[in-house]
């Protein structure tokens, strides 16, 4: 559990019947793509941990804080999702929670 996840009444991955969503999902790294990879793995454990897998996701949601970090961050998002395909958004924001962060993703799964 992340501390974010218990401050601030959260959890990172919900079921609801044949779904399973997470929540927003950050981590810290070097480099946008180094973020991606990391959020992403934390994403897909938390999958994991009810009953779903990388080809189960059917939609992903991915926040940067530049233009310049979408194909490094798409490229991470492709080597992990290109033979699934999933639905995505990928959205220029003006921050997230901490400055550096870079890459927030969110992944949602069906059954």
């Amino acid at each position: 559990m992340s501390r974010w996840e218990s401050r601030y009444g959260y959890q990172r991955a919900r079921r609801i019947g044949d779904r399973v969503i997470t929540s927003g999902t950050t981590a810290p790294g070097p480099s946008a793509a180094a973020q991606a990879s990391s959020a992403f793995a934390i994403a897909l454990d938390a999958l994991a941990a009810h009953g779903a897998s990388a080809e189960n996701v059917v939609r992903t949601r991915m926040y940067i804080t530049d233009r310049a970090f979408a194909d490094e961050v798409g490229q991470v998002h492709g080597s992990l999702f290109g033979s699934v395909r999933p639905v995505a958004t990928m959205v220029v924001v003006a921050g997230l929670i901490d400055d550096s962060l870079l890459v927030e993703v969110e992944v949602e799964a069906q059954l």
